[in-house]
């Protein structure tokens, strides 16, 4: 009884140190003055690929909707959308951090929606964690899909993407 205790909570306390390791690896910073006009969402991969141009500045890891594999189709249903959309909304001031908003829903949402006899939903972002605190996980959020539908990376991610993608830039989310 006694070395079980003592294993569990030697691997308790690896648990921890890991998890503080990984948090404190520095993450590839953009350059100051970087504009992105493209990003690439890959849901399968949990990535996002910010371009300027042709040229790929960044890969982003990403947390996705709660239910991600297929496309948005009404709302509450926890899916992130797929299609090709843009950034058409910033807010500096949101519940998550800060957000890029995506110019979900488009017609054809709208349309798809209506013979369902449902609502397609909206205010899908590019964020950062919640506030109150959540900061302070970082990385970890990566570890499941935790969004009602949006795209999720870290408060000091967001930070960068909110500096450097320009307005109406082009995103597009592939399955």
């Amino acid at each position: 009884m006694k070395k079980t205790v003592i294993i569990s909570f030697i691997i308790i306390l690896l648990i921890f140190a890991c998890t503080a390791i990984y948090n404190l690896l520095p993450e590839k910073k953009l350059l100051e003055g970087t504009k992105i006009d493209y990003l690439l969402v890959e849901k399968s991969e949990r990535t996002m690929k910010a371009y300027s141009g042709d040229k790929l500045i960044k890969t982003y890891k990403i947390s996705l909707g709660g239910n991600p594999e297929g496309h948005k189709v009404f709302e509450g249903d926890q899916k992130t959308p797929e299609g090709i959309y843009s950034i058409n909304d910033r807010n500096p001031n949101s519940g998550y951090h800060k957000n890029l908003g995506v110019s979900y829903p488009n017609d054809t949402d709208r349309a798809k929606a209506r013979t369902l006899g449902k609502s397609p939903g909206g205010d899908i972002k590019i964020h950062g964690l919640r506030n109150g605190g959540f900061g302070i996980i970082k990385k970890l959020h990566r570890l499941t899909d935790w969004t009602n539908g949006c795209i999720a990376v870290t408060n000091g991610e967001i930070d960068e993407l909110y500096e450097a993608v320009v307005p109406n830039a082009k995103i597009e989310i592939r399955p």
